[in-house]
């Protein structure tokens, strides 16, 4: 569990640092805070592999396909921002919101204590870092259009296609995100 909690905790303070320690994160430069988010996520995912820790509920088909749901509503977030769809002009944070998705998606089905910390660690630092955002940048200009047709369906596309290559190596690796 330790290495699981050393893993999340620098993927706060990586990304933390821009606006709380602006000066720490300029001497790492860019390469070097990417470094940190490298070695947080192999952390991660090395302490959620080796943590055992109870039970509370498991995975069913029907808990999967919820996770499925809310998981393509967050990829779709990304993808919309990224293209500025019409969604973006509503939401002030499409890529944290759709990160604050994933994370809770994933406790839907996973209802055990590594999960509880992994997924809900970081949906905690989603939300904590949409606030921090907002308090450092108060004032918001959202996208101002044209939002065409084309883009809408360029996002949903770019998610059901991202959604796919994710469930193929969730499965690829034992974790059969697709029926029970």
């Amino acid at each position: 569990m330790l290495i699981l909690i050393l893993g999340l905790a620098l993927w706060w303070g990586a990304h933390l640092l821009k606006r709380l320690a602006p000066q720490a994160r300029a001497r790492l430069g860019r390469g070097g805070v990417a470094g940190l988010l490298l070695l947080s996520v192999v952390l991660m995912v090395v302490g959620y592999r080796m943590t055992d820790g109870p039970y509370w509920w498991g995975a069913s088909a029907p808990l999967k396909g919820v996770n499925n749901l809310l998981v393509l509503a967050a990829f779709y977030l990304f993808a919309a921002d990224g293209m500025k769809t019409r969604i973006t002009r509503r939401l002030r944070h499409p890529q944290l919101t759709g990160f604050a998705l994933w994370a809770f998606a994933h406790l839907v089905p996973n209802g055990d204590l590594p999960s509880f910390v992994l997924f809900g660690g970081l949906l905690l630092w989603a939300l904590v870092e949409m606030a921090v955002i907002n308090r450092a940048e108060p004032r918001w200009t959202p996208p101002a259009g044209p939002f065409p047709a084309r883009k809408e369906a360029m996002a949903v596309v770019g998610a059901l296609i991202v959604m796919l290559v994710v469930g193929l190596i969730h499965a690829w690796l034992g974790y059969n995100p697709f029926g029970g």
